[in-house]
């Protein structure tokens, strides 16, 4: 007897998107009896009360708590709701005042302002993680002590994972995102997407973690994030999201959910997405957008791509300039250089001709195609580098 296994694609294609197969997969409505913990549903998303959280795991349900989330954003509507989750409000309050600050003290200096996703009046503080350790770190210490970010955390990526912040003010009359999926290969564009098998397509959701923290009351309004709830479960949605029939659906179906402050939303970084247009009088609505990484995303060992690269440029420079062969150099360096631009420091390493800035490949390929010199390299890798680092505010 011969048994024959049915496989997926081994590449998805732009061209093979198709918006009824989206549709069939948003048309699944959730159901609060099969996730026990949740207290309600609301716009087809599930709600979780942080106490009724907390209880459960006080009564040593962690794991059973943990994997209902992990079923609620694979299998589920891909976002859940944390109502006060931040419970502390004097804490986000500190927290709050410490990010103006932040802002105000860039705005005076110059600095910030690199806004990779949006322009006008609205303002994004990066790397507000380590600002704030620095800038006071006993709040820090309070803020980012929360149980539930822990819980939602270690649920999704396990342990050793690694979290970055940064926040969002955005002021009335502040325009809407266009819809879309996230890091990493939401940050890529179709073509350079294509390149990745399909099994990478799958795996980069269970990378990272998205979720965001209300500072401020946000009414539908003041256009807190909208979502499409099952949009996570369209395989080939990372190629999908920039096309106009799958933006309009968007439009036309997505989901916004209210928040009070101290509220946390979490979601499948593979949900379809976008901030919603500020249409509100005189909300300048905070949130602290989080984004939780995987600890396996590293190499097993420590390498100096930049002392490494600088080592063999002359020889790449050398053997391009002698008529070897340019993909046999270029095998070369991607083993040397560092092929992806992140991670990076967003206050000072602009995006170019997308969403992300150049890699280190990026930068020694332009070098041996207009031919620098060793030391103009070399002085391009210490500026790349230095790009790379974070840098102090306060």
């Amino acid at each position: 007897m011969t048994v024959t296994t049915r496989r997926g694609p081994a590449r998805f294609r732009e061209r093979d998107c198709r918006l009824e197969d989206l549709v069939e997969l948003t048309r699944q409505r959730t159901d609060l009896a099969a996730y026990p913990c949740a207290t309600r549903i609301e716009q087809n998303v599930l709600v979780y009360e942080a106490a009724a959280l907390r209880q459960a795991v006080a009564a040593g349900a962690r794991e059973e708590v943990q994997d209902e989330l992990v079923r609620a954003l694979t299998e589920g509507p891909g976002v859940v709701a944390l109502s006060g989750a931040f419970d502390d409000a004097p804490v986000v309050d500190r927290a709050t005042a410490a990010y103006d600050e932040l802002i105000a003290t860039e705005k005076a200096t110059g600095a910030g302002g690199n806004d990779h996703f949006g322009t006008g009046a609205n303002d994004r503080l990066w790397n507000a993680l380590e600002k704030l350790a620095v800038l006071d770190p006993g709040t820090f210490v309070d803020y980012f002590g929360n149980d539930l970010l822990a819980l939602v955390s270690e649920a999704w990526l396990g342990p050793s994972f690694q979290v970055t912040s940064h926040i969002n003010v955005v002021r009335p009359g502040g325009l809407a995102q266009d819809p879309h999926r996230d890091y990493h290969l939401g940050f890529l564009s179709n073509a350079v997407a294509e390149t990745y098998p399909a099994h990478v397509h799958l795996l980069s959701p269970v990378l990272t973690l998205q979720g965001a923290v209300a500072h401020t009351d946000m009414p539908v309004e003041s256009g807190p994030t909208m979502y499409l709830p099952y949009s996570h479960q369209y395989a080939p949605g990372y190629l999908a999201w920039r096309l106009p029939e799958f933006r309009d659906h968007f439009g036309a179906h997505h989901v916004q959910l209210p928040l009070r402050k101290g509220d946390a939303v979490f979601f499948n970084p593979a949900l379809f997405h976008a901030a919603g247009n500020n249409v509100s009088a005189d909300v300048q609505r905070m949130a602290n957008l989080l984004q939780v990484s995987s600890a396996f995303g590293r190499t097993m060992e420590a390498v100096d791509r930049v002392r490494t690269t600088k080592a063999i440029y002359p020889v790449l420079r050398a053997r391009r300039r002698a008529g070897a062969d340019r993909r046999a150099v270029s095998r070369a360096l991607a083993c040397a250089a560092d092929g992806y631009p992140f991670p990076t420091n967003l206050d000072l390493d602009a995006n170019v001709g997308g969403l992300t800035p150049v890699s280190q490949v990026d930068l020694v390929e332009q070098a041996l195609d207009e031919d620098w010199s060793v030391d103009s390299t070399h002085a391009a890798l210490d500026a790349y580098a230095a790009r790379h680092q974070t840098r102090d505010v306060v």
